[in-house]
């Protein structure tokens, strides 16, 4: 695996499970600043750091995929993200004739960018020398097949891990930390504050929700640019910002909570997240999810089994949603546990793997007949 290096990461680690990472560098460091949500401004336009060193990223990240291909031989090669990763192996230069096919798998932000009428064509040209093209969502997949992709493709939602991901006791003590009661039905929702994720469609109605439910708390966890916003927004109510949480004690935070809440949208730019892994990560804990029915969402969460799927910016029924949960204890853990079973069954990282293997063995089938 090879990855964009950072400030936070070594050359090279792991054997994990028999995945060997390395990253390449394309930059000073301090200006090393492309991937790990830090390339756009909320989410919405590109950062003007992030915008001035694509160019050595590009180069950077195509010399380090042909280094892995002459030492290791790979036979099929998949690029996450189709920009910037997939532009940087086809341009400047098109994939070379005698590599492994090539497989692009698309997450969110690089659709919305490949959009844009300055990068549009460098999509296309890479779209040109693509086999096969995957997605976590349906309308991720077929945004940019209609750049001019007519190739296979496949849509395959994330995993997870059900072992880390689980119901249990809160060991980290959230509700303590937090001054939240043990008895509070607690509401949950976990993402960078970002506008795509939503959040500002349920901030403005917690004061009339929090008035009707006295004992509702809310937790809004991830830093991101919009905080500030929220938080101030929410200043007096019941409503705990902890900020970006480390992935060792994320776990016991859905485990304190009683019901999760992504609002997602699409921004005015048309950025949207295709399937996001704190959806599966509240199922797998045993939430309830209520997030809207956009993207790929609708492939974890089925209104009535395991959450409730809303109309992507309405705020009054995502609190409806709140409400009935709030007054219903038995419901929550018949969803909760509906979403834990969807998770085992359906969306562990054993069956999404089985999943990219078969859109890996159609890569090879295509590209031997070409």
């Amino acid at each position: 695996m090879l990855v964009p290096h950072t400030e936070e990461l070594a050359d090279e680690w792991g054997d994990l499970d028999g995945v060997r990472v390395r990253s390449f560098r394309y930059a000073p460091k301090g200006f090393e600043v492309l991937g790990y949500g830090r390339s756009l401004q909320a989410d919405e336009r590109p950062r003007v750091l992030a915008a001035a060193v694509t160019p050595p990223y590009l180069r950077g990240a195509r010399q380090g995929v042909l280094r892995e291909l002459e030492e290791w031989r790979p036979e099929v090669v998949q690029a996450h993200w189709i920009v910037p990763n997939a532009v940087a192996l086809t341009v400047p230069g098109r994939w070379p004739k005698n590599a492994p096919p090539l497989t692009v798998g698309l997450h969110g932000s690089d659709v919305f960018m490949a959009e844009k009428p300055g990068v549009r064509w460098l999509a296309r040209r890479a779209l040109r020398d693509t086999q096969v093209l995957t997605g976590c969502s349906p309308e991720l997949v077929e945004r940019v097949a209609a750049l001019g992709f007519e190739g296979h493709r496949e849509v395959i939602p994330y995993g997870i891990d059900p072992g880390q991901f689980r119901p249990g006791v809160d060991e980290s003590g959230w509700r303590k930390r937090l001054g939240i009661p043990e008895d509070a039905v607690l509401f949950l929702g976990v993402g960078r504050m970002a506008t795509k994720k939503g959040f500002q469609v349920l901030v403005p109605e917690l004061a009339s929700f929090l008035e009707r439910f006295p004992t509702a708390w809310v937790v809004l966890a991830g830093g991101g640019d919009r905080e500030a916003e929220f938080k101030a927004a929410c200043e007096g109510l019941r409503v705990c910002f902890p900020g970006a949480v480390e992935r060792d004690v994320l776990p016991d935070l859905y485990r304190a909570a009683d019901v999760f809440v992504l609002p997602a949208v699409h921004d005015r730019k048309g950025n949207v997240d295709g399937l996001p892994n704190v959806i599966l990560e509240a199922l797998a804990s045993a939430l309830p999810v209520i997030a809207s029915g956009i993207s790929g969402i609708p492939l974890a969460v089925e209104t009535g089994h395991n959450g409730y799927l809303t109309r992507e910016g309405d705020g009054a029924e995502v609190v409806d949603r709140m409400a009935a949960l709030a007054e219903d204890a038995q419901l929550r853990r018949q969803l909760g546990e509906a979403g834990r079973a969807r998770v085992v069954e359906q969306l562990t990282w054993d069956q999404v793997a089985a999943r990219y293997r078969h859109a890996y063995e159609r890569a090879l089938e295509l590209n031997a007949r070409s």
